[in-house]
């Protein structure tokens, strides 16, 4: 799809038309691009054309308008219309409490605090008390999920954007098969992918890259841990952003942020490279204004020009990882549920085993010497056993050696204890 058709290269003195938008009784000018864009999705939507939203995400201003998304958003998001239930389904409050409702309700109780404009006590309180429902109902459905800190700031936004009905079944399609990741027991897998950025940058930006070397990428964390959602404080853009992240594949996400990076390398270059801690501070804040359309479309072209199979950092990332198990919208579309759990699984059990293998490690760092010296007594009393079994003029060297052995031993047990 060519993006000059929306606008992406035109400016809004385009000719318009007049039409009326979201109910409003009165008649806005609306450009003709604009118009014509939304015939697109609403053609995409009728027909399930993921390709056709993708590049319509992509381009000026994404889905435009909050009533496009209701209808666009669950085609990306794999939810079939027919399998929802419009009556209200509460049984989810007759299952066990999930062991992170706690710090949800704590996270809850500060939400909503750029938006909705119209933040009047009780609509304040009835959003609030929404977003918990909407929470707890995914995660006591779906309890081997983990509850991060910034996990509320997703959820509201697709409780300010999706009809009630649609709500439980979307987060819940996006915390299993789009952001497991960040779900899982430890966020091991979440720093796995900010690795991928210095390597982005390295390819794209070399000169860039070297002067943030000495920067770890925990910066980007918050930024793709919420899909920017803590951090991108107007409605309109987080969800503009939604759009292009819920229409491309869950590690354009680390794209998004190394187009940040670069965008702002003037600035950065500001900044001594031997002054680390400043350049993450910078690097830890979203630069304002966004100028989100053409921030999407140097994410995209980023991502097609050095695809994550190029990064060497890419064969870190587990097997099990959303990075891999949805290499494309459209595979996150058609995956179920139950096959996300089972990823889900299979990539717990590798971070435990990670774990173990790290403590081991750390052990046999700690006690490399005494290892080295049971080593070499193991080896002496292997070479003496076979001394003894071949007597002859090697007889006193055996009895050398044996004695050897056992001050070794002695050696080693007495710096054990």
């Amino acid at each position: 799809m060519d993006s000059s058709i929306f606008g992406m290269d035109g400016d809004d003195s385009s000719a318009s038309q007049t039409s009326q938008r979201d109910g409003s009784q009165e008649a806005v000018e609306v450009p003709k691009w604009e118009l014509e864009k939304e015939r697109a999705i609403r053609e995409a939507c009728k027909w399930n054309n993921l390709d056709e939203l993708r590049a319509l995400a992509e381009s000026r201003g994404g889905f435009l308008l909050d009533e496009l998304r209701q209808q666009a958003w669950p085609i990306l998001l794999g939810i079939n219309p027919s399998d929802l239930d419009t009556s209200p389904d509460a049984s989810w409050k007759d299952l066990p409490r999930h062991r992170d409702e706690d710090q949800v309700q704590l996270d809850v109780d500060r939400s909503f605090v750029y938006y909705p404009q119209d933040r009047s006590e009780p609509h304040l309180q009835a959003n609030k008390h929404a977003l918990s429902c909407l929470i707890l109902e995914v995660l006591r459905t779906y309890p081997y999920l983990c509850y991060f800190q910034g996990y509320h700031d997703i959820c509201q936004v697709l409780l300010l954007v999706l009809p009630p009905h649609i709500r439980p079944r979307a987060v819940a399609r996006l915390s299993v098969l789009r952001i497991r990741d960040f779900m899982l027991p430890r966020l091991d897998p979440a720093i796995a992918q900010l690795r991928l950025i210095p390597d982005i940058l390295r390819a794209a930006d070399p000169l860039l890259w070297r002067h943030l070397r000495r920067t770890e990428p925990f910066f980007a964390l918050s930024g793709t841990l919420t899909m920017y959602a803590h951090d991108v404080t107007s409605l309109g853009e987080i969800a503009r952003l939604f759009d292009a992240l819920l229409a491309r594949e869950p590690v354009f996400s680390v794209y998004m942020f190394a187009v940040i990076v670069v965008s702002r390398r003037a600035e950065l270059f500001d900044t001594p490279d031997d002054e680390p801690e400043m350049l993450h501070s910078i690097l830890s804040k979203l630069p304002r204004p966004l100028d989100l359309d053409r921030l999407v479309a140097d994410a995209v072209a980023l991502a097609e020009r050095y695809p994550p199979e190029s990064l060497p950092a890419w064969r870190t990332i587990s097997a099990s990882s959303v990075l891999k198990t949805a290499r494309g919208v459209d595979v996150c579309a058609r995956q179920t549920l139950e096959e996300g759990e089972a990823f889900f699984r299979r990539q717990a059990r590798e971070i435990v085993w990670n774990q173990r293998v790290k403590v081991a490690r750390r052990a046999l760092w700690k006690y490399r010497r005494p290892a080295r010296t049971l080593g070499l007594a193991v080896m002496v009393g292997l070479v003496a056993i076979w001394l003894r079994r071949n007597p002859g003029p090697v007889g006193h060297l055996y009895g050398v050696l044996a004695r050897w052995n056992r001050q070794l031993l002695s050696i080693f047990v007495g710096h054990g204890t």
